[in-house]
């Protein structure tokens, strides 16, 4: 587990987080790679440790820093309004770190993309460019014109709260746009859980997390990995 620079262009290059499994090889001495892109609060602890959770399930996961190493208060903005326009840096750091995943020797060359909160929402922006075999969508936004975002995409699993502020109308268009699409689709709303249910907080967050319905969800968040995993094994193997 180590943190990196990842080459974007012949004059940037982006920070990131790199986790290695541990574990023995799959296909040829290989695994497959997964992007995992951080919620509005930047690459933290959290998203760190979702990427060496995910190393430990057997996939190289890179978790790229789209504020460059700035205070995610500065940047969230910008980061805000690229994911809205669907352009712009983040997206070019992102792609350089999937073609930095699936360019490595250790690679199956099989690359999947995982986000969370304004993460999920760049993950599912992700599912329909060049490269993606499977995009996993926490409590991400979901654009209003949604059929016509993902066309093309890869399969997608999404998961979500009932009780986030933002409501149910997002995983259900989602639901609805990859119905149409006749995309490869998994998409669950947990009744009993809010925005961030994957995500644990302590001290002062905690309070503020209960008070904005963004608790952890133990027995959700669980059944959500569960179900991440089941669903990268089948689009990311071989």
């Amino acid at each position: 587990m180590t943190d990196i620079s990842i080459p974007a262009t012949a004059d940037r290059t982006v920070p990131g987080y790199l986790a290695v499994p541990t574990a023995d090889p799959g296909s040829a001495g290989r695994w497959p790679g997964v992007v995992v892109i951080h919620e509005a609060f930047g690459l933290n602890t959290d998203i760190r440790s979702k990427a060496d959770e995910l190393a430990s399930h057997g996939y190289l996961a890179l978790a790229p820093d789209l504020y460059d190493g700035k205070s995610w208060a500065i940047c969230v903005r910008s980061a805000f309004r690229q994911l809205r326009a669907g352009s712009g840096p983040a997206f070019a750091a992102l792609d350089a770190a999937r073609s930095y995943l699936a360019e490595r020797a250790d690679c199956t060359g099989k690359t999947g993309v995982i986000g969370f909160c304004m993460g999920g929402g760049f993950a599912l922006l992700c599912a329909p460019r060049e490269g993606y075999d499977a995009a996993a969508v926490n409590y991400g936004e979901v654009p209003d014109d949604a059929e016509r975002a993902l066309a093309g995409a890869c399969p997608v699993v999404g998961s979500f709260g009932a009780r986030d502020l933002m409501g149910t109308k997002p995983p259900e268009r989602l639901q609805r746009a990859l119905a149409v699409l006749d995309i490869p689709h998994d998409v669950v709303v947990y009744p009993g859980s809010g925005h961030r249910f994957m995500s644990k907080s302590s001290g002062a967050g905690a309070l503020a997390a209960k008070i904005t319905r963004m608790t952890y969800q133990e027995h959700d968040a669980a059944d959500a990995w569960q179900r991440i995993y089941a669903f990268f094994g089948e689009h990311l193997s071989g």
